[in-house]
């Protein structure tokens, strides 16, 4: 049986880790002719053989500033040596934990320059050579935190909210020339991000996020997610955002 995104070429920023990484691997596993892994570091933070090496299919690692445009339509230029990008991947990210009343100038700057300034541009880098071909899906990464305000994270939640935006914008312009545009919004993830930036033990999620799943996402679970969402099994979603979040935004008052 082919593989839900078979002989398709995948784009995806921040893939040296976490949920990028778990996707790349999801990607080749369901039959994906090449991913580009495009970050900053080739290391996965967690560890392990370096992404572009541990797929199943062909890799490349593209070293990708996403807050410079050009780094980003290299990325997407790097899938030519496959035949073109077929599917982009906006999920390079940051967090950060501060009051509102304390939030920097430069911790909002860099939040929005990483995480919104790098989906806009990579929706655009991806768009340009997807609508000379006439088709591409590109997705872009968002959080439960575009949904729900949190006192912890406001200029993340400012960030995430703007992509999800962006991704609304982008369906309505390039739905009409054969590009489905999606956001996915996931809830609380057992990364490094969270053990990490958030500084919280992966056993001790629960007690802080009441998940009605009763515990925090896998990588892989958003990863097939995703996977989902790239494949012709979700052919007429376009402008969606898709929560993946075991209930969070849902439930949680």
């Amino acid at each position: 049986m082919p593989g839900l995104v078979e002989g398709r070429v995948a784009v995806i920023t921040g893939a040296a880790s976490g949920i990028g990484r778990a996707t790349a691997l999801a990607f080749a596993r369901e039959g994906a002719a090449a991913v580009i892994v495009a970050d900053v570091r080739s290391d996965p933070r967690e560890g392990g053989t370096p992404t572009h090496e541990a797929v199943s299919c062909e890799g490349r690692f593209v070293q990708c500033d996403v807050t410079r445009p050009a780094d980003l339509e290299a990325a997407v230029a790097a899938a030519d040596e496959f035949g073109g990008i077929d599917i982009m991947f906006n999920n390079a990210g940051i967090v950060v934990v501060n009051d509102i009343l304390d939030t920097t100038e430069e911790e909002y700057d860099r939040l929005m320059a990483v995480n919104a300034k790098g989906a806009f541009f990579g929706t655009q880098a991806a768009g340009r050579k997807m609508v000379e071909k006439g088709a591409g899906v590109i997705i872009n990464m968002s959080s439960i935190a575009g949904f729900m305000g949190t006192g912890a994270t406001p200029a993340y939640c400012a960030s995430k909210g703007a992509i999800k935006l962006t991704t609304y914008a982008a369906a309505h312009s390039l739905g009409p020339r054969g590009v489905r545009v999606n956001a996915i919004h996931p809830g609380v993830i057992a990364t490094e991000m969270i053990t990490q930036d958030f500084g919280l033990p992966k056993e001790a999620v629960t007690s802080v996020f009441p998940i009605p799943l009763g515990r925090p996402a896998d990588p892989e679970d958003v990863a097939d997610a995703v996977v989902l969402l790239c494949s012709d099994n979700a052919r007429y979603m376009n402008g969606s955002s898709m929560l993946v979040d075991g209930g969070i935004a849902s439930t949680f008052g």
